[in-house]
């Protein structure tokens, strides 16, 4: 028996609140539907790794990995192994879409909840119900797949693909297998993406399709044979992303993840990502021998002229790592066998964190086994040019525009602006905004009152992105808490980085603002560096050299390996200036003059 609290809606106010079914050998337990006795849901213990080892294993296997086959079956190594063979990799991800209501019924999306509390008729396949098609879907559909250079197909329909599952109570999925909304993207990896050494500093990974379909309800295993059912899930609106097979290294597969989630994510498309199951991918993982034909291309592939070995599927794979680990499990299972003589059969298979070969699941059943045909509730998709024009021109920018932006108009490290886009879902980013537009505030409010400010060192922008990102950082961790906006308000660290750039105050100096903003002072920066007397009063060239050579004098060993050429121990001297100045010291004019003093020049 299988008890269901019935959304409120117009099509179940007939309904009693709770209806008893009895339907695939259910049983009521609570608001948890309960499998008993199912085969298919019994964990095996088969290669199962203890969590500490897990751990120490993964440190000694990050190196060598990508680099390795290790023999299941002996644990042996072999170098060569993957010169003799190429390893070719298609993804398919699904990925939760942002929106309120399932895709075939108005119950809520709203994650969270107690179990079974979203659930319509038609969700769990009542007799009489129907599906009843929520356009709101369109709309972060079509922006993921325009994020993904796709085009949209003005015509597209729904099919039923039948199997029998009991997270799918209706026998079957709706789906746009044959017929998706959206084909031919491409989604084009960098070197900072992450990509194997191996691929370059670009690859392009073609997208066959995107295309829309249901969600499945979500199960939890409660060993040994029983599964809990929640069907809030059931019909939340997916895309499901199917790459071309043109990826050749588990690396770079494990980055064309991150990629597609961070441009989901970028066009505000989905809610979630892997790190909280709105995200998930499946790796058809196949190999073929180098020396029997041509290597593989785009062109070729796209025409079907290279056969490829014969893949199998390994399911649900939650995180970035779990992707690239699964597949090097699998290549090298795959690669053992075909060594030993034996054949690869296609497959479902799964993988569990830590463990070094991949576990058969079930057999891979042809799509002639599914049935597949158009749902005859459901009308074929129009979608009008009208609205792909609009969404379009409201796109935000996507990951590698903002970088690139970054890099050449402000100045900042490739590896410093691809990390500000992607902390705290591009909050920091905001925030990084609005304290460049604050500081230009600044400036042109002293330039009109005549304040003197300084030539300043370098781009204020990068001074900018250094305190968002490494001294918020800093402090985030000591104090362990997450990022807010309100902890050090935009405008406070616009005027520290201007009173620095300009002199005014020393770095350590400003290190102490940022510090008691962060903690919850509610005084501007500018009236705690008045109330306390905080500005920089500069020496004179006298005195900084007349303090250098004091403490220089009291060190002769050290100032000795300074002139054989140790010049890295000019730091410490440039310390104890600071230390010794009591934040009248600026550091760069310290060591310039320790420089001169000691007649070490820099090259």
């Amino acid at each position: 028996m299988l008890a269901i609290a019935f959304q409120n809606t117009a099509r179940s106010n007939s309904l009693a609140r709770f209806v008893s079914w009895n339907h695939y050998g259910v049983a009521r337990r609570h608001k948890f539907c309960v499998l008993r006795s199912l085969r298919w849901l019994e964990t095996s213990p088969t290669n199962e790794v203890p969590f500490r080892k897990q751990l120490k294993d993964e440190e000694k296997r990050k190196k060598s990995k990508d680099n390795t086959v290790v023999l299941p079956s002996t644990g042996e190594h072999d170098h060569a192994a993957l010169d003799r063979w190429e390893l070719t990799v298609g993804l398919e991800i699904h990925a939760q879409l942002n929106t309120g209501r399932k895709l075939f019924s108005e119950a809520s999306t709203l994650a969270n909840n107690q179990p079974n509390t979203h659930v319509s008729p038609f969700d769990i396949a009542l007799p009489g119900s129907q599906p009843a098609f929520q356009k709101a879907v369109l709309l972060p559909a079509i922006r993921a797949a325009l994020a993904l250079g796709c085009r949209i197909q003005q015509r597209s329909q729904f099919d039923r693909k039948h199997y029998f599952y009991a997270d799918q109570p209706a026998g079957y999925q709706i789906t746009q297998y044959y017929h998706p909304f959206a084909t031919e993207g491409t989604v084009v990896l960098y070197g900072h993406d992450g990509i194997a050494p191996e691929d370059g500093d670009m690859v392009r990974i073609g997208i066959q399709q995107v295309q829309l379909e249901q969600d499945t309800a979500k199960t939890t295993l409660q060993p040994p044979s029983e599964a809990m059912l929640d069907f809030n899930r059931v019909s939340h609106p997916l895309i499901e992303i199917i790459t071309l097979p043109q990826i050749h290294r588990p690396k770079t597969a494990a980055a064309c993840v991150k990629k597609i989630q961070a441009l989901l994510k970028a066009v505000n498309a989905v809610t979630t990502g892997m790190e909280l199951g709105g995200l998930r991918a499946d790796v058809n993982v196949s190999i073929r021998r180098r020396d029997t034909g041509s290597p593989l291309s785009a062109e070729t592939q796209d025409h079907g002229s290279v056969t490829l070995g014969q893949r199998t599927e390994i399911k649900n794979l939650s995180s970035i790592k779990a992707v690239e680990d699964a597949i090097i499990a699998e290549r090298n299972r795959q690669i053992a066998v075909l060594e030993n003589g034996g054949t690869i059969e296609g497959e479902t298979r799964g993988w569990t964190l830590g463990a070094l070969d991949t576990v058969k699941l079930r057999g891979k059943e042809g799509e002639v086994d599914y049935r597949y045909m158009p749902d005859p509730d459901l009308r074929p998709l129009s979608i009008g040019n009208d609205l792909v024009t609009t969404l379009t021109q409201s796109l935000p920018q996507l990951p590698d525009q903002i970088i690139a932006e970054l890099v050449e108009e402000h100045g900042l490290t490739m590896k410093d602006a691809k990390i500000l886009v992607e902390l705290d879902d591009g909050e920091r980013l905001d925030y990084f905004d609005v304290v460049c537009e604050e500081l230009a505030v600044l400036l042109h409010e002293a330039a009109e009152s005549s304040e003197v400010v300084t030539e300043r060192r370098r781009k204020p922008n990068v001074t900018i992105a250094n305190w968002v990102l490494h001294e918020m950082g800093g402090l985030l961790s000591a104090r362990e808490t997450v990022f807010s906006p309100d902890r050090v308000p935009a405008r406070d660290l616009a005027y520290i980085v201007m009173m620095l750039e300009s002199d005014k105050i020393t770095g350590r100096t400003a290190k102490q603002l940022f510090g008691r903003k962060f903690d919850g002072d509610e005084r501007d920066v500018k009236a705690i560096v008045e109330a306390e007397d905080l500005l920089l009063v500069q020496l004179s060239d006298e005195q900084y050299e007349a303090m250098a050579r004091g403490l220089l004098d009291s060190n002769p060993a050290m100032v000795s390996q300074i002139q054989k050429g140790q010049t890295g121990k000019l730091a410490f001297f440039v310390g104890q200036m600071m230390r010794k100045g009591e934040g009248k010291v600026v550091a760069q004019k310290a060591e310039a003059t320790l420089r001169h003093v000691l007649g070490v020049w820099a090259r």
